[in-house]
């Protein structure tokens, strides 16, 4: 076959599999003869430079090029919705319309309300040419790199019958599964979590390098068509023609005739809704008829054909059925409430962690008590309250363990803290695992195909007793354990390879000294310059570090002045891990923030955390954990914690955002 007509039939081969698999839920082949197709139109791209197109289907993976956003005005502004809590608000709305419309017949449609971040696409001969954020309604920020990367957004259209020009809204939205996902991810990374789906979309859509952005599987609903041509009078016919387009629009979009039917779908689906794949925070009720839309006209802020429904915040009360107790790779042992499952917020809620025997005794928590359970914008289940009036007579109240619940070692009060540990540390199973699996975490050694699972099963297998022994692991050895296929051992010993090239910093970080975090580990290795320099040293010595107080000091001297670690560290050696700093490049530093220090809070939209602290210390500034008179400046992205906030105006620090600070370093 000709190989260019090959490409275009690919390119159409694929996106309708897309939209089988991203769309309808319904996939026709596996996903191993769809990546060889993908693999195939690679390949034929690759050798027709010629036949690029910026919406074939190999691009949706997105380029790892950082770009800076361009602000494009709206063709049509993007009003916000006037919204309430009352299901009375709705009827007298749907009352004032009737009178507005002089006692006309007018259909409501009833749809969801997505909890994601808004989207205006523009779409010009069935392609898409633009995607543009909200903003303020008037303007917003083009991210259609970005965009392209969300595979239930067709690139191009299905079907027929569209305007030649059109602008699309919707939501994009991250699923629940994603978002627990992610936040796992970056819980085990030490990495701020997402407080909920919606931040976690809207930072995702904003993030500079669209290949990050198709990691996260972004999906989006759509709700408004605008054209100067529609094909049809109404809102819901519209929309299902939009949907013929290959665009997914929810099929809980309902027409409704009376306040009675109005009514019944607010009571299903504010039950029904918590069994969705994404995050909802109500209903929006429209009149259908395009022509009744134009007689009812606008306010200042919002359509009067329309209205928001709210859902209060979701609580649920739910049976303890025991209390755990759990042990980190610090040794920290940890209580959590393992309850009978019960539905919140999208996800089935089975374990909500208590924290600390602290929290344990405030609440008063007793065997088998009814316990409220709280998820709404939080980013993991928390237990908030007691049903006292139903405990049941007689239950014993919940005591803290005395012994580990791991390896029976009598447990130790942590002093000046409300936590107890294991004092084990190298005969403590869970410790163990633990600090393999910290070892090989992403931003650690990045060593991948090792998670909570395999590291427990090395363990148990005695294959890995400690992180030096992981570079022993051979083909022959993994092949030998349960469920390993011969994929699964060579990705680890790929990841062990590629591992050897992790500068030290991160080494040192990997290795599990206690209180030695991902900040600390940077300034010791800095400062130190290799691993002979940094074990010989000194707790005054470490103390001297920047940042680096008598506690972590202590803590340092403590680890390597322990036999088994440096035996560790001579493994580490020997396999190949690096050892030392390489000498620092000058390129890209600056003096322009000269010794000023910076706290970071909040979820940016720009760039990461993680690239800001960057930036702030390539500009010769300083990282600190938290507020003091000695703190120069806040730099403060969105739901900045209010603590924080009100610490930093009491003592009058600056509080700056995303664009003043880039600015400054420009």
């Amino acid at each position: 076959m000709d190989e260019i007509k090959r490409i275009t039939e690919l390119r159409k081969e694929l996106n309708e599999h897309n939209h089988r698999y991203y769309v309808l839920s319904d996939p026709t082949i596996s996903d191993m003869d769809y990546d060889m197709l993908m693999k195939e139109l690679e390949a034929l791209e690759a050798k027709h430079p010629e036949m690029h197109d910026p919406l074939s289907p190999t691009q949706r993976v997105g380029s790892d090029i950082n770009t800076s956003f361009e602000q494009v005005a709206h063709i049509y502004p993007m009003l916000s919705l006037g919204n309430t809590y009352s299901i009375d608000d709705v009827n007298d709305w749907i009352k004032r319309t009737k009178t507005a419309l002089s006692g006309e017949q007018f259909t409501i449609v009833g749809e969801m309300k997505y909890d994601g971040t808004s989207i205006s696409l523009i779409y010009e001969h069935g392609r898409l040419v633009r995607a543009v954020t909200r903003g303020d309604g008037t303007r917003g920020d083009v991210v259609t790199d970005n965009v392209k990367t969300i595979k239930s957004i067709p690139l191009e259209l299905q079907g027929s019958g569209w305007p030649d020009m059109f602008e699309l809204r919707g939501e994009i939205l991250l699923p629940w599964k994603e978002f627990e996902r992610i936040n796992a991810e970056r819980a085990f990374n030490e990495e701020p979590l997402f407080a909920n789906p919606r931040n976690a979309a809207s930072g995702t859509i904003k993030l500079l390098n669209p290949a990050e952005v198709a990691k996260r599987n972004l999906d989006a609903y759509f709700y408004y068509l605008l054209s100067d041509n529609l094909p049809y009078d109404n809102h819901y016919d519209n929309m299902m023609a939009v949907k013929s387009w290959g665009f997914k629009v929810s099929d809980i979009m309902t027409c409704l005739h009376s306040i009675d039917e109005v009514d019944e779908f607010i009571n299903h689906w504010d039950t029904a809704r918590k069994e969705l794949p994404v995050a909802t925070d109500g209903l929006v009720f429209k009149v259908n008829s395009l022509r009744q839309q134009l007689n009812l006209g606008f306010t200042a802020k919002s359509p009067r054909w329309a209205i928001a429904y709210k859902f209060q915040a979701e609580r649920a009360l739910t049976q303890l059925d025991f209390v755990s107790f759990e042990v980190g790779r610090m040794g920290i042992v940890t209580p959590v409430a393992n309850l009978n499952p019960v539905l919140l917020s999208g996800t089935i809620v089975k374990r909500a962690s208590l924290h600390n025997e602290d929290i344990i005794r405030t609440l008063d928590i007793h065997e088998h008590d009814m316990l409220y359970v709280e998820k709404g914008g939080e980013i993991i289940p928390k237990i908030t309250g007691v049903d006292t009036g139903s405990r049941q007579p007689g239950s014993m109240s919940i005591k803290f363990v005395t012994h580990c619940p791991a390896c029976g070692t009598p447990l130790r009060r942590i002093e000046g803290e409300a936590a107890w540990m294991c004092p084990n540390k190298y005969g403590c199973p869970p410790q163990i695992a633990g600090r393999v699996e910290h070892y090989v975490g992403r931003r650690m050694m990045n060593i991948d195909g090792i998670g909570e699972e395999t590291a427990q099963l090395l363990y148990n297998t005695g294959l890995v007793t400690n992180i030096g022994e992981l570079y022993d692991l051979t083909r022959e050895k993994l092949l030998c354990l349960e469920r390993f296929g011969e994929k699964s051992a060579d990705r680890i010993l790929q990841g062990l390879k590629d591992s050897l090239n992790v500068t030290f910093d991160r080494v040192v970080y990997a290795l599990s000294i206690p209180y030695v975090g991902e900040t600390v580990a940077k300034k010791l290795a800095r400062a130190a310059g290799d691993i002979d320099t940094l074990m010989s040293m000194s707790a005054e010595q470490l103390a001297a570090i920047e940042d680096i107080g008598p506690r972590i000091a202590e803590s340092i001297t403590e680890y390597f002045a322990t036999p088994i670690n440096r035996e560790i560290v001579e493994r580490l050696r020997q396999a190949g891990v690096q050892m030392s700093m390489p000498e620092e490049s000058t390129e890209g530093k600056t003096d322009k923030l000269g010794g000023k220090s910076f706290v970071i809070s909040g979820v940016f939209t720009h760039h990461s955390r993680d690239q800001y602290k960057a930036m702030i210390e390539n500009n010769g500034g300083k990282n600190v954990g938290s507020i003091s008179k000695k703190t120069d400046y806040i730099l403060a992205g969105e739901n900045m914690g209010p603590a924080k906030l009100e610490k930093a105006q009491k003592l009058g620090i600056p509080i700056i955002d995303e664009d003043t600070f880039l600015k400054m370093i420009e």
